[in-house]
C-alpha cells in the first residue's frame, strides 16, 4: 500500500484507516530444534544472552537444525509433533489480536424515509448551483450548510452544547415543520458518487448519518445535477478523521513540539493493542515507577533479571491465570529497562526507520490486559474505556488477588516477611475516608458519619466560579498553549481564533471549596427524632491524608441528547497544595451531638429512604452512570430508587442527590432500625440485613449464594456484589472451592482464602495535608469512552509524556486539561512505605 495514502476511515490495522505499527515490518518467520546443554561454571558472563538466571553454568548450543515443511520427516516423530504443537499454539496474541479496531464498525443505515416514503414539497424552490450563494436563510451563515431534501431550507448545522458549531437552523427548521421532513444533505460534499455526500436524519428513530439512494432524484427536483457539483467541504467523517489523525498520536500530547526521545528503566512505552491506551496510561501511572511502593512490590530494579521476581514462581499452566504474576511480569518489563531500545532519532511515533520500533524492544500488556478485565461487561471488549473506572476495578481486582495470597506469596518487607497477616493491599496507598457533619435544622443537634474508604477523589467543576483569562495572564502563569484538540474544533478565521481565547477557567481551590462547601439536605429522617423528615446542613472534611491522593476533574456533562459531553474548561492546578485546614476534627466540646440510638446512623432522605429494596438493577444502565463519573453505590442507589434500568430518571435523580452524605455508601439495608439484632448471620459473621439487601437488589442471587460472597468478601457489600457476578459462569463451583477451603481452614489448614476471610484490615495511612503533583492523565475526545489517553509522570524531577509506545521529556505537560492528577504527600517523598 501506498504510504502516503489519506486515511479514509477510523480505525487502526482496517482498510483506509490508520498504519498499526506491525504494518511497517514484513515478518518471515523460520524454526530450528536446537540442543543445548550446560557447560562449565562462570563468573556470571554469558555470550549471547543465553544464560541461566539460577546458576552461573553457561549454556552452550550444541547443534542447531532448522525445521520446516523439507525437514520434518527426518525428525523422530514424538519430537515433530511437539515442535508442531509449539509453532500452531494459539496464544493469547492470536486469540486476543485487538489490532484491527474500528470506532465506527456499522455502516451507515439506508434511511427508512428515503424513497416514496420521504414527502417532496412542490414549493418552487431551486438551489443555485454557485457555492458562493449558499447561506443559512435563518442566521445568514455560510458554511457548515445542510439542505431539507423535501422543502429545499438551506439551514446551519446543529449547534454544539457549549454554544460552538453551527447555526442550528436546519435542525429548528425540521422541528418547526412539526417534525415532517427529517433528511437533509450537506452542501459542498456532493458529487456524482452521491454515495460519499453526507446525508443525515433528523427522526427520533435514526437521529444518525444514513444512506439516501435516491438522492440525485430528489436532488434533481431542486435544480441539482450531480454530474457537475464538485465538493467543496469536507464530511462529517473526514472531520472526524482529520481530528483523529493528528489527535491519535501528538494532541495533548504537545503536537509540534520538538521533544527529546528517552529510554531506560521505568522509561518504557506499552504497544496499543487498539483502544488500549487507557490500560496503558493507567498501568505506567501505577506500576512503571511513580509509585515507588508499587515498584518494589510488583517491579524491579534497573539491569536486575526479569525472570527472579518471586511472584513469577508459578507454574506455567497457571501463569495466564494468575494477577499477581501477570502484574509483576508488566511492571518488570517497564522498571527493569530490560526491554528499553535504542533512543529513537525522534519523538514523532510516525517514524517508521526507527530502531526502537524494532519488535524485539516493543511490550504489548495483552496477558495483563485479559486477566484483569475478562470477567468485565466493558473492559473486556476492544472499545475505549473510562481510565477512572479502570482505574478502580483494577484495584478492586487487585486487592482481592493479594488478600487471598497473602500467606503465600506476599510478605510485609518492615517485618522481615514474618508477619504476613498485615500486608497492605495496594489500594491502601491511595484509600483516604471523609467524614461528613450534619447539623439537624430542628434542634440543632449533629451528627457525624465517617464513610468507607475511597480510593479516587471526584471533584465536580464549579462553572459558576469560572472566569476567563486573558492570554497574555495565562501566558505569564506559564501554562500550556491551548491543546490541537480544541483548534481543530474550529475554523482558522480569527473570529473563530478568538473564540478560542476565551476559553473559561476554574481554579483547583475553587473545586476543592465546591467539595467541602456547607449544602443543605433536604428531608433527611433522624432518628433521635423518631424518624420523623428534617433538613440538614452537611459538609466533608478528610478522615486521612493517604499517601498518594488521586482527583478526578468531572470534565464531562450530560448534552441534550443525554451523551456525557466534555465542558471545556482549563483547570488551574498548582504543583503543590496544602488541604491541612479540610482534615476533619470529629465531635467537639460543647457540639450538642445527636444520640445514637441504638447505632443507627441518620437514615438516607425521604426520597430514598421508602425506596422499595425489591429493584433489580439493570447491568447496563449501571455502567452508563459510572460513565459518567459517578460512584458505584451511587449509581446503584439511583437506579433503585428509579425502578432499576432508567437513566434519564437516574441521572436526575444523582443531580438532586449527589452532595446527600449517604449518597456513595451501600444501600440502606432493609429493616436494619428495626432489628440491628438480625446481624448475627447465624453465627458466621455475616451480617444477614446486608445479605437480604443484596437478594433483593441484584435480584438473581439466592440468599445462600449472597452469604458465601460476603464471607469472601469481608462483609463489604460492593465487593461481594462484584465477586458474584465476576463468577456468574460458574457460581455454584466457585461457591463449593470457598466451602471446601473454610472446610480446610476449620480443621487447620492455613488456606490463603482463609487468610482473605480473616485478616483484618490495614488502617488508612495519614500525614500532613500537603502534596505535590507528580502525575496526570489526559483524555482527548468527546467523551470518556472514545478518543485517547495519555499519561504525564514526572521523573527524577523532570516530566516525561507518555502516548503509547512514544516516550519523551516533556515541554509543556497539560495540567490545565488533565481527566485525573496523582499527588504525592509531601512527608512521604524519598520514604517509601517499607511494607511493600
Amino acid at each position: 500500500a501506498n504510504d502516503a495514502a489519506p486515511v479514509t476511515k477510523l480505525g487502526v490495522g482496517v482498510e483506509g484507516g490508520f498504519k498499526s505499527e506491525e504494518d511497517q515490518f514484513d515478518t518471515i518467520s523460520t524454526h530450528s530444534i536446537v540442543l543445548l546443554r550446560n557447560g562449565t561454571p562462570t563468573d556470571g558472563a554469558v555470550s549471547g544472552g543465553n544464560s541461566n538466571s539460577n546458576s552461573n553454568s553457561q549454556v552452550e548450543v550444541v547443534v542447531e537444525l532448522p525445521y520446516d515443511d523439507n525437514t520434518k520427516s527426518t525428525f523422530p516423530t514424538q519430537v515433530a509433533m511437539s515442535a508442531d504443537s509449539i509453532i500452531n499454539h494459539a496464544g493469547l496474541a492470536v486469540q486476543q489480536d485487538l489490532k484491527a479496531w474500528e470506532l465506527d464498525d456499522e455502516p451507515k443505515p439506508v434511511s427508512k424515509y428515503a424513497n416514496n416514503d420521504l414527502p417532496f414539497v412542490e414549493n418552487g424552490v431551486t438551489i443555485n448551483p454557485d457555492p458562493s450563494s449558499w447561506k443559512c436563510e435563518k442566521s445568514g451563515a455560510t458554511d457548515n450548510l445542510w439542505l431539507n431534501l423535501s422543502t429545499g431550507f438551506i439551514g446551519g448545522g446543529r449547534k454544539n452544547w457549549d454554544g460552538s458549531g453551527g447555526s442550528n437552523g436546519a435542525l429548528d427548521h425540521y422541528h418547526e415543520t412539526d417534525d415532517q421532513y427529517p433528511l437533509v444533505v450537506k452542501l459542498g460534499t456532493i458529487t456524482d458518487d452521491v454515495d460519499t455526500a453526507d446525508c443525515y436524519s433528523y427522526a427520533s428513530d435514526e437521529d444518525g448519518p444514513v444512506k439516501v439512494p435516491n438522492l440525485a432524484e430528489l436532488l434533481a427536483k431542486r435544480g441539482i445535477n450531480v454530474a457537475g457539483m464538485q465538493k467543496t467541504v469536507k464530511s462529517t467523517a473526514e472531520l472526524e478523521v482529520e481530528l483523529n489523525a493528528t489527535y491519535a498520536f501528538d494532541a495533548i500530547t504537545e503536537s509540534g513540539a520538538h521533544l527529546t526521545p528517552v529510554s531506560g528503566p521505568g522509561l518504557k512505552g506499552l504497544q496499543n493493542l487498539g483502544n488500549s491506551c487507557y490500560v496503558n496510561s493507567v498501568v505506567q501511572m501505577l506500576f512503571g515507577g511513580t509509585v515507588p511502593e508499587l515498584a518494589s512490590r510488583y517491579g524491579t530494579s534497573a539491569k536486575v533479571d526479569v525472570t527472579v521476581h518471586p511472584l513469577l514462581g508459578v507454574a506455567p499452566r497457571d501463569a495466564s491465570s494468575d494477577i499477581l504474576c501477570q502484574t509483576a511480569k508488566l511492571s518488570c518489563a517497564l522498571t527493569s529497562g530490560a526491554f528499553a531500545g535504542p533512543v529513537p532519532d525522534s519523538a514523532t511515533v510516525t517514524d517508521s526507520k526507527s530502531a526502537a520500533l524494532d519488535p524485539k524492544y516493543r511490550l504489548a500488556p495483552r496477558m495483563f490486559k485479559n486477566i484483569i478485565g475478562k470477567d468485565h461487561v466493558d473492559f473486556r471488549t476492544g472499545q475505549q474505556q473510562d481510565a477512572a473506572q479502570y482505574l478502580q476495578y483494577l484495584f478492586e481486582k487487585l486487592d482481592r488477588a493479594e488478600l487471598g495470597a497473602r500467606s503465600a506469596r506476599l510478605a510485609n518487607k518492615a517485618n522481615g516477611g514474618d508477619d504476613s497477616a498485615s500486608v497492605p493491599v495496594s489500594s491502601n496507598l491511595f484509600s483516604f475516608k471523609t467524614e461528613t457533619r450534619l447539623v439537624c435544622s430542628s434542634d440543632g443537634k449533629i451528627k457525624y458519619k465517617e464513610s468507607a474508604p475511597e480510593t479516587i477523589l471526584n471533584l465536580r467543576i464549579p462553572m459558576e466560579k469560572s472566569k476567563i483569562l486573558p492570554k497574555e495572564t495565562a501566558e505569564e502563569e506559564d501554562r500550556p498553549p491551548t491543546p490541537p484538540e480544541q483548534k481543530r474544533q474550529k475554523s482558522d478565521d480569527e473570529q473563530e481564533d478568538e473564540k478560542e481565547k476565551k476559553v473559561p477557567t476554574v481554579t483547583f481551590k475553587d473545586c476543592i471549596d465546591a467539595w467541602s462547601a456547607s449544602h443543605t439536605i433536604d428531608d433527611c429522617r433522624w432518628p433521635h427524632l423518631g424518624n420523623a423528615v428534617s433538613a440538614a446542613t452537611a459538609h466533608s472534611r478528610f478522615g486521612n491524608f493517604p499517601r498518594y491522593l488521586i482527583v478526578q476533574m468531572q470534565r464531562y456533562e450530560l448534552g441534550p441528547d443525554w451523551v456525557p459531553k466534555k465542558i471545556e474548561v482549563n483547570i488551574e492546578m498548582p504543583h503543590e497544595f496544602d488541604l491541612d485546614e479540610l482534615k476533619a476534627k470529629g465531635p467537639q466540646d460543647g457540639e450538642n451531638i445527636a444520640p445514637e440510638d441504638g447505632g443507627n446512623d441518620v437514615q438516607p432522605p425521604a426520597s430514598t429512604a421508602g425506596v422499595s429494596p425489591q429493584q433489580t438493577i439493570d447491568e447496563g444502565a449501571l455502567v452508563q452512570l459510572m460513565d459518567m463519573g459517578f460512584s458505584m453505590n451511587g449509581c446503584k442507589r439511583a437506579l433503585t430508587t428509579v425502578g432499576g434500568s432508567d437513566v434519564e430518571a437516574a441521572t436526575n435523580w444523582i443531580f438532586e442527590h449527589n452532595q446527600d452524605p449517604d449518597f456513595n455508601d451501600p444501600m440502606p439495608e432493609p429493616g436494619a432500625s428495626a432489628a440491628p439484632a438480625a446481624a448475627s448471620g447465624a453465627g458466621d459473621g455475616v451480617d444477614e440485613a446486608t445479605v437480604m439487601s443484596l437478594v433483593e437488589n441484584l435480584g438473581c442471587f439466592t440468599a445462600d449464594q449472597v452469604r458465601a460472597a460476603l464471607k469472601e468478601a469481608n462483609g463489604a457489600a460492593d465487593r461481594a456484589a462484584d465477586w458474584l457476578f465476576s463468577h456468574m459462569d460458574d457460581l455454584d463451583g466457585a461457591i463449593a472451592a470457598l466451602v471446601s477451603k473454610d472446610s480446610t481452614s476449620t480443621s487447620g489448614s492455613s488456606s490463603a482464602m482463609n487468610a482473605v476471610s480473616t485478616a483484618t484490615p490495614l488502617p488508612v495511612e495519614d500525614g500532613s495535608g500537603k502534596y505535590t503533583l507528580v502525575g496526570l492523565i489526559s483524555h482527548i475526545g468527546k467523551n470518556t469512552g472514545s478518543g485517547h489517553y495519555v499519561a504525564h509522570l514526572k521523573k527524577d524531577g523532570k516530566w516525561v509524556i507518555f502516548n503509547d509506545e512514544k516516550v519523551a521529556l516533556s515541554e509543556t505537560p497539560p495540567f490545565q486539561h488533565a481527566y485525573m492528577y496523582l499527588f504525592q504527600r509531601n512527608d512521604t517523598v524519598g520514604s517509601p512505605n517499607s511494607s511493600y
